[in-house]
């Protein structure tokens, strides 16, 4: 049997490692635009962004590992199209050169997201989004002593690009739409102390607005963290079925039966949930490319995991395990003290009908299997 995986990331190099260590010992083919080995990306917004981490240390195997592991590596290499009837993978170097037919018995896809850049008309110095190791390595360069960064959007990358800069010793601006940064994700309780946390540290928080041209005139650099978009062409152009990421099933299985999609792309049917879900995370690559792995290789597996994504904004280390989802939550209970600037440490628990949908530390590392125990329990 042979195993294509379009895609070089965490979510493509963990696939291919559980396909190994399951004792797979077929072909396996990994495709990815970038001419870098798959690295995981949670250190370019933080410490690779600020200078703690080489980058060696992000990368999930070394080059050794795959020549000892006999994987096919092709970086600089992409996927432009897929004929699901003849299981066939089309792909052409980046920058040109001659394209590969490459057969497939089962196909992973792992395309990522792309970021979304920002539209300001004339009068603007171009602006950057963070998604790859060169991205991260440009805006490390800007973040010193006395530039002015401004950021527009206050999500997680927005967040802790803004720590890493004030960190280096940078002006900040943060530009944010909404009443607070993260109130999609935390709600109104607990994203106000991420706001509170930011302005302690310096930060110009401006909340409720979009920048103007006058606004980002003086900006040194500008960062575009504005969400991301799922690389699905690739999938919609081939025929399966698409629609806020490629649907899968609750084994991660696309509309096609030889064909599977996890990590940023897969809008999955959660079973514990109930309902559609995409989730943007490491975590979440990691884990679905090992069930879609086990899964190739003939098992019967769910993907049942609740979502859960960490942070680390100046000393505040926070995870955060469960979804609310379009429900919504009746309450927040917040347990301990909440001076974010002292370095408290505190829970908190997201409560609909009397359940646990969703809980999160910060700062309390004895916490982390209780917050996840908790999902679910009656509170």
């Amino acid at each position: 049997m042979s195993i294509v995986i379009v895609g070089a990331g965490l979510a493509g190099a963990t696939a291919v490692t559980e396909l190994r260590e399951k004792g797979y010992s077929g072909e396996i083919v990994l495709l990815g635009a970038e001419k870098h080995l798959p690295y995981e990306r949670p250190p370019l917004s933080k410490g690779f962004l600020m200078g703690e981490q080489e980058f060696d240390e992000a990368l999930v195997h070394d080059q050794a590992w795959y020549f000892d592991e006999d994987v096919d590596l092709r970086l600089g290499m992409l996927a432009t199209r897929i004929d699901l009837a003849s299981k066939v993978v089309h792909a052409e170097p980046v920058g040109g050169g001659e394209p590969l037919d490459i057969p497939y018995e089962q196909l992973l896809l792992a395309t990522g997201a792309t970021p979304r850049v920002l539209d300001m008309g004339g009068g603007v110095g171009p602006s950057m989004t963070l998604r790859t190791i060169d991205d991260s390595i440009t805006l490390r360069k800007s973040l010193k002593p006395g530039a002015h960064v401004a950021i527009v959007g206050g999500g997680w990358i927005g967040l802790e690009v803004a720590s890493a800069a004030r960190q280096a010793g940078a002006e900040v601006t943060v530009f944010e739409s909404g009443d607070l940064p993260l109130e999609r994700v935390l709600g109104p309780e607990v994203a106000t102390l991420f706001a509170d946390l930011h302005r302690g540290h310096g930060v110009d928080l401006r909340l409720g607005s979009r920048p103007t041209p006058a606004d980002l005139s003086g900006a040194d650099v500008i960062v575009a963290a504005i969400g991301v978009t799922p690389n699905v062409s690739l999938a919609e152009e081939a025929g399966l079925a698409v629609d806020n990421g490629v649907l899968v099933d609750a084994s991660l299985r696309t509309s096609d039966a030889n064909v599977f999609a996890v990590g940023d792309i897969a809008n999955q049917e959660h079973p514990l949930l109930g309902r559609r879900i995409r989730v943007e995370h490491w975590d979440n690559a990691i884990e679905q490319a090992k069930i879609a792995a086990r899964n190739m290789l003939g098992a019967h597996e769910q993907y049942d995991r609740q979502p859960y994504f960490f942070t680390d904004q100046y000393d505040l280390g926070m995870e955060y395990v469960g979804n609310v989802g379009p429900e919504g939550y009746d309450h927040v209970e917040i347990e301990g003290p909440t001076k974010v600037l002292e370095g408290d440490a505190f829970r908190a628990f997201w409560i609909r009908s009397g359940t646990v949908v969703a809980a999160m530390h910060a700062n309390d590392w004895d916490a982390s299997d209780v917050i996840r125990d908790s999902i679910g329990t009656a509170r």
